[in-house]
């Protein structure tokens, strides 16, 4: 692991400092419990509960929330990615698509597995100056480990 990549993991993985962050940065996703189950440079997992700050009225979890939970999941691998960069990246969601397969009830875990991608894009937009976008997916799964959703978010890295 990245050295740089090392010390994102050791600031952000405590609950604490965790909290911290969402509380001060995204206090929407602090309010409706997004937690940090687990993230190494090729994964990151994001979970979320439904109860009442996340639900909808149809007894399930709130389309917003689990859009929260899967733009972190690879939005932490952005951030461990360009933290204590020698250059500084910008990182902006252009376009988020979403599909939804069950209701989502209970814990639903949010997966990312595309750390090395959005590495060698950001890698891109440092080399080259230019802008890159990136299409990651995340996939949400039940307790069960079926699957209830999946979101493609499409980020664009800037070299400043």
């Amino acid at each position: 692991m990245k050295k740089t990549f090392e010390a994102f993991v050791a600031k952000i993985s405590s609950p604490i400092q965790f909290g911290f962050f969402l509380a001060t940065k995204l206090p929407a996703a602090f309010f409706v419990g997004l937690k940090l189950k687990s993230i190494n440079e090729e994964t990151c997992v994001i979970t979320v509960k439904h109860t009442w700050f996340s639900k909808n009225p149809f007894n399930s979890m709130y389309f917003a929330a689990e859009a929260m939970a899967a733009e972190m999941s690879i939005g932490l691998l952005a951030f461990g990615h360009i933290f204590k960069q020698d250059k500084k990246v910008s990182m902006l969601v252009i376009k988020m698509e979403a599909n939804y397969y069950k209701k989502a009830t209970g814990k639903i875990s949010f997966i990312c597995n595309h750390g090395a991608l959005i590495y060698n894009s950001i890698n891109e937009a440092i080399a080259t100056g230019q802008g890159k976008t990136v299409t990651c997916k995340a996939i949400g799964e039940n307790e069960k480990g079926e699957m209830v959703a999946d979101f493609n978010f499409t980020w664009s890295f800037k070299s400043k």
